[in-house]
């Protein structure tokens, strides 16, 4: 509802109105109403913000998110945006950026922030290098945890980045860590490099990023290290940096052990085409998989066509041919909708999709005779008896029953099979659906409403 008031207001007359309703929401509820609105209506609303809330809200943004709102805005507005984030994070945005565009941006960072992503974008793509944190709390081997709890409460970061204080000797070579919550139970005066641990959990710079996320989740750290090549410490990578990744890496070794490890990556690139892509190629993907369904309706009409005898003698016949048609269909459109949710999110693995073709048939087998049960016993008081041919409840009852599981059948198993073929199963399984299950539904309705009432 508010979603629909922010968008009503962002009119000439009414922008104060909107100003003041963006700037009174807060930051992650605002992220999701500004991706509802229209890209330039976005803008506007973006510039409405508050300086400090723009940029709580930017950094809520996923990078390419972020990418989209920067190329529309003015150069002084996206360098405070830019100036703002993490030195990881900008790199990331970078990343999402045409190159030309990020070459100009680049060039407007102040020399230090130009400097440390220069440094980042130094490293190989998919390196521990490429998204690590350059700021991090670093001490002296040599100083008592007095001091070093001093560093702590002098320090401008963030609370979630003073979660452990990291270790170094003169020559800034790593000596280990320390969590922070040990430091307030320790003697003030001790030395902090005796209470050093994990001085051999690190990650080199040219690592591979999993290897990052993998010392992260078997060692339950909140950071690790990243050092050069020499052993000196450079920087740190948090849970934070990784999660994406982590996520991305069991979806793709999933479907890897299952033989299909580009099934995801290839429906995500289709999917964004689709939605982002140019106007023609939506039209000429949809149109090739609805002449599907054309060739299909002339087919199905030849099905009519075929037991025009029976519609003849038998007109109350005709009143439920929308209902054999329809109900397969809806119940088609169920499975191929669970079907592409439960791959999206792992739940429906390619090696286990016999299991669960056979529990679609299963349910979708329950449900028919349950509707089957209910669509007869109405056909029968309905059309049957009143016109003395009783058996058209049965007819019906059987017909929907298998119409029905008919359509779980192919709402399971259409999809999967177009994206072992290689074809895009958003746009094109729904139409092969539609045709088989409205051809096949209505051939068994007629030859059982001919066969049981008795006409040839």
């Amino acid at each position: 509802m508010r979603g629909n008031v922010l968008n009503d207001l962002l009119q000439p007359f009414a922008l104060e109105a909107a100003k003041k309703e963006a700037n009174s929401l807060p930051a992650s509820e605002l992220v999701q109403l500004l991706m509802q609105i229209e890209p330039h209506k976005r803008v506007i609303a973006f510039r409405l913000l508050e300086k400090n809330r723009a940029i709580a809200v930017f950094e809520y943004l996923r990078p390419e998110e972020q990418a989209d709102l920067i190329q529309d805005m003015e150069n002084p507005e996206v360098m405070t945006l830019l100036e703002a984030l993490d030195p990881d994070d900008r790199v990331q945005l970078f990343e999402e950026l045409p190159a030309k565009v990020t070459k100009r941006l680049i060039g407007k960072l102040s020399p230090q922030a130009r400097e440390t992503v220069n440094l980042l974008l130094g490293y190989p793509e998919n390196s521990a290098g490429r998204i690590m944190n350059l700021r991090l709390v670093t001490v002296r081997s040599h100083m008592t945890v007095a001091d070093t709890l001093t560093t702590i409460r002098q320090s401008e970061l963030d609370p979630n980045q003073l979660a452990v204080v990291f270790i170094i000797d003169a020559e800034r070579y790593y000596r280990g860590f320390v969590p922070t919550v040990n430091l307030i139970r320790a003697n003030p005066d001790q030395i902090i490099g005796e209470l050093a641990e994990g001085e051999t959990i690190a990650v080199r710079a040219s690592d591979r990023d999993l290897k990052a996320a993998q010392l992260l989740k078997n060692n339950d750290l909140p950071a690790i290290p990243v050092v050069d090549n020499e052993g000196r410490l450079i920087g740190d990578i948090t849970f934070d940096d990784v999660i994406d990744l982590v996520e991305e890496e069991a979806t793709e070794t999933i479907l890897g052990q299952a033989g299909v490890g580009n099934l995801l990556t290839r429906d995500q690139g289709w999917s964004e085409k689709l939605v982002r892509g140019p106007s023609f190629y939506a039209i000429r993907l949809r149109i090739m998989f609805l002449i599907v369904t054309l060739i299909g309706g002339f087919l199905v009409g030849g099905v009519i066509e075929t037991f025009e005898d029976t519609l003849e003698a038998i007109v109350a016949a005709a009143v439920f041919i929308p209902l054999v048609m329809d109900m397969g269909g809806n119940v088609g459109t169920q499975s191929s909708t669970i079907f592409a949710r439960g791959l999206a999110w792992s739940q429906i693995h390619p090696s286990q999709f016999t299991a669960y073709l056979f529990r679609e048939i299963r349910i979708g087998f329950i449900m028919g005779v349950i509707l089957g049960t209910v669509a007869g016993i109405a056909a029968y008081f309905w059309q049957g008896l009143p016109n003395d041919i009783p058996q058209l409840g049965l007819a019906v009852g059987i017909s929907l029953t298998c119409v029905i599981t008919l359509g779980a059948i192919l709402g399971a198993m259409l999809p999967m099979i177009m994206l072992r073929l290689g074809f895009d199963h958003g746009p094109g399984a729904d139409p092969f659906i539609t045709t088989i299950k409205d051809f096949s539904g209505l051939w068994i309705y007629f030859s059982l409403v001919g066969l049981l009432v008795g006409v040839s």
